[in-house]
């Protein structure tokens, strides 16, 4: 009997196995299943009889809730004025006609609150049980701003400071003049905030575009989380019903249009040891439309990820940069393609070649299955994952109603995904990609790269505002003006070289403001020792002593070694005035160019150190101070490039001394003189080694 059972056993467990084995075949991937219809759920939504329009999405996981009001309005031309929209946001919260802003930053804090304000909207959110008194608060804001004079001085101040600090970023300078070539300087997307535009920015803009606005017929207000529909409709029925609508002004802007033929955008940055490149056009995708979809697969293929062909090229492959990407985006008025990376001087060409390359490609040949699938596959991954947050199921009905979407777009998005084929890419690559048609913007030392750069098209010059300009109608220098000429009358506007002889030392200390914290700077300097430190609140950050012959730098207590041709160079800068001894000392230094420093005119002298390392020092053809100069290091993660600035020179015991100072070495500090001593009793020790 057991043997029989036995028998059975055995028979039953080899048909059980070779009917699983029959099943499952296991040396093939499985065959994907067809893409689900996402059950989204529906938000209850009610319109205000002002033309509010509201959405509500329950979601009791958390005692909190949030509150998000939109505004639809065309994008708006600021013009010389640009900035003042962003400005105007900001001001909302900044005080109200009942609270001050000291006032409302406690009574949010007080509830746990948060609340934030831009020129398109506010955003507030706390805990369920604190929904009354947030709503209080967020109805102040909204409909009785204050917009204090002081706070938009502030704003001013900041944005200035901002722009400061940006100003001789390479990043900074590519996103403004790729806006500008892409839009034009007659389209909202193409103007930027500048110096000169903030100064214009009165409180009355303010005002009229918050008056203008910020009206309920454009407006939408999503409400997730914590709360009922029908406690929601009576909340935003009692604090917005009496919320006045308004004519709200429409704006047309002429299409933007891709150039007729590929060209070369270069800005001139004499200081980058790296290019910054941007190929990049305007493209008329709309939101919603069907291409969307579809041109998104392919810029994932493209640029949009670490697998990307870009990326693959070149980081993985040509090792040219850290990052290479696209992007491709819609957009209600005009979408655009940009493909970027940053990469050494001596490789701009060369990457350039290899984006060309592969938008070249992608158009031709397509892409692969297995390219496709990657795509779709990452794509559902990351629209499924935006579905976890409640947020999104309301910015999907709010997209649904401004862009006037399908019911049904959302709930079939990955349906309409995985229904894109390999000739919809290909159809999708020759219709957006356009290698014949493209801006090829680039930051970067032309000196360097724009012999390499003109076999991709004609090399046209712009400068940091998106002009262009002939690099050929520079001033040219007049005849008999050297750079011995243009230092001799720098010693002149010093002081006079014979009182400069006689500066035995020098010490000098600068005050700045990093971050909130204030550190001191010290310089000091005898023509034989030098010593510089930096200090925060009587500790010593940085120091270095050189003193005649040896040389000691400490960072944080810790001491760093000083590479061998680095000390080449510290006898010269031990000097009180450098430029004095450039011929005793056989310096190399030439007269470049005039050059237009921030609409100064400016001689550029190019000064060679004994280690080999180069700077460009500008001095102002009117007064004949120095005003920058522009430093090339070699450090252990390759070249760096730092920026120094004076401004207004005082006088101190007949030499003139710069009592503003900016020193850019990857973040931007600027100083104010505090002290300048001129042939003072120096301690005996300032130059000591220890």
């Amino acid at each position: 009997m057991k043997s029989i059972v036995k028998l059975y056993l055995s028979v039953l467990f080899a048909l059980v196995s070779t009917l699983a084995f029959a099943q499952v075949d296991r040396t093939k991937a499985p065959e994907p299943t067809a893409a689900p219809e996402i059950n989204i759920a529906k938000p209850y939504s009610f319109t205000l009889k002002n033309g509010l329009k509201v959405y509500v999405v329950e979601n009791h996981k958390l005692p909190r809730v949030a509150f998000s009001l939109s505004l639809d309005r065309d994008p708006i031309l600021e013009k010389d004025k640009a900035g003042y929209v962003s400005m105007a946001g900001q001001l909302l919260t900044k005080g109200t006609k009942n609270r001050t802003k000291a006032e409302l930053d406690a009574e949010i804090d007080f509830i746990g609150a948060n609340i934030n304000a831009s020129s398109t909207g506010l955003y507030a959110t706390s805990l369920t049980k604190h929904k009354d008194k947030l709503m209080e608060l967020m109805t102040d804001i909204l409909f009785n701003p204050a917009f204090p004079e002081d706070e938009l001085e502030k704003l001013k101040k900041q944005t200035l400071s901002g722009l400061a600090a940006s100003k001789d970023d390479p990043n900074s300078i590519a996103s403004d003049v790729r806006g500008t070539l892409v839009y034009g300087k007659d389209h909202p997307y193409g103007e930027f905030t500048t110096e000169e535009s903030v100064e214009n920015i009165t409180l009355a803009d303010a005002k009229k575009y918050y008056e203008t606005y910020f009206k309920p017929n454009i407006a939408y207000l999503a409400i997730v989380g914590d709360i009922t529909p029908k406690e929601a409709e009576k909340l935003i029925k009692k604090n917005f019903g009496k919320w006045e609508k308004g004519n709200i002004p429409t704006a047309e802007y002429a299409m933007p249009k891709a150039p007729e033929k590929t060209y070369v955008a270069l800005v001139d940055r004499e200081a980058s040891v790296q290019s910054v490149i941007n190929v990049t056009y305007p493209v008329d995708l709309k939101v919603g439309s069907d291409d969307v979809i579809k041109a998104r697969v392919l810029n994932q293929i493209l640029g949009g990820g670490f697998s990307s062909r870009l990326m693959q090229n070149l980081r993985e492959d040509k090792a040219f940069t850290y990052g290479a990407r696209s992007s491709l985006s819609s957009d209600k008025l005009v979408g655009s393609f940009t493909a970027s990376a940053s990469v050494r001087n001596e490789v701009t060409d060369s990457a350039v070649y290899e984006f060309m390359s592969e938008l070249k490609k992608i158009t031709t040949e397509g892409v692969t299955q297995q390219e496709l699938d990657a795509a779709k596959a990452s794509i559902a991954g990351s629209f499924a994952r935006s579905l976890e947050s409640p947020q999104t199921v309301a910015s999907f009905a709010i997209n649904t109603a401004i862009y006037n979407l399908p019911a049904d777009y959302y709930t079939n998005y990955l349906k309409r995904l995985e229904a894109v084929t390999l000739e919809d890419v290909k159809a999708m690559a020759q219709k957006y990609i356009l290698p014949g048609n493209a801006n090829i913007l680039v930051v970067g030392k032309g000196e360097d790269v724009a012999q390499g750069l003109k076999q991709f098209g004609e090399v046209k010059y712009f400068d940091r505002k998106g002009n262009e300009y002939d690099p050929k109608d520079n001033m040219e220098i007049p005849e008999g003006v050297t750079a011995q000429t243009v230092m001799q009358n720098y010693f002149a506007a010093l002081g006079g070289k014979e009182k400069l002889m006689t500066v035995n030392n020098m010490k000098m200390v600068y005050e700045a403001s990093v971050q909130g914290q204030t550190i001191n700077l010290s310089f000091v300097k005898n023509n034989t020792g030098s010593m510089q430190e930096v200090s925060m609140m009587g500790m010593v950050i940085t120091k270095s002593v050189f003193d005649g012959e040896n040389v000691k730098v400490v960072q944080q207590g810790q001491e760093i070694p000083v590479p061998d041709d680095k000390k080449l160079d510290l006898a010269i800068d031990a000097k009180v005035f450098p430029e004095l001894h450039y011929d005793e000392l056989s310096i190399g230094y030439e007269l470049k160019s005039i050059d237009d420093l921030n609409g100064k005119s400016a001689y550029a002298v190019k000064v060679t150190m004994p280690s080999g390392s180069t700077s460009t020092d500008y001095f102002d053809l009117e007064s004949g101070l120095k005003i920058k100069s522009l430093t090339t290091q070699k450090t252990p993660a390759g070249e760096m490039t730092v920026t120094q600035e004076f401004k207004a020179y005082e006088e101190f015991d007949g030499v003139k001394v710069p009592s503003k100072l900016s020193i850019n070495q990857g973040m931007p500090i600027d100083a104010t003189l505090k002290s300048a001593e001129v042939n003072t009793d120096l301690a005996d020790d300032v130059f000591l080694i220890k």
